[in-house]
């Protein structure tokens, strides 16, 4: 495999973890109290996508394939968790 096939690939697997976290991250922005002292957006989605990427190499491992739609939920429950966590909404 050339490694420019290696770099698509890898970017396509892990693709679905950038964009979520990427998404939930800015949506939090617009959806959770304003607070003083908070994070940047671009924190949270860091902390997401390293939980998200997290999930689908589990996920990967588990079955032995990619793109299970159990594996693409785990990733949104723990994408959403680590935002409500890492955000501090539970403390409202």
């Amino acid at each position: 495999m050339a490694p420019s096939d290696l770099l698509i690939h890898l970017l396509s697997f892990l693709a679905p973890a950038l964009g979520v976290a990427l998404l939930v991250a800015l949506a939090g922005r617009l959806l959770v109290i304003r607070q003083s002292g908070r994070r940047p957006w671009w924190a949270h989605a860091a902390i997401n996508s390293l939980a998200g990427t997290g999930v689908l190499l589990a996920g990967l491992w588990w079955w032995g394939v990619d793109g299970k739609m159990a594996t693409y939920s785990a990733l949104v429950l723990v994408i959403a968790t680590c935002q409500w966590l890492f955000s501090g909404a539970w403390r409202h």
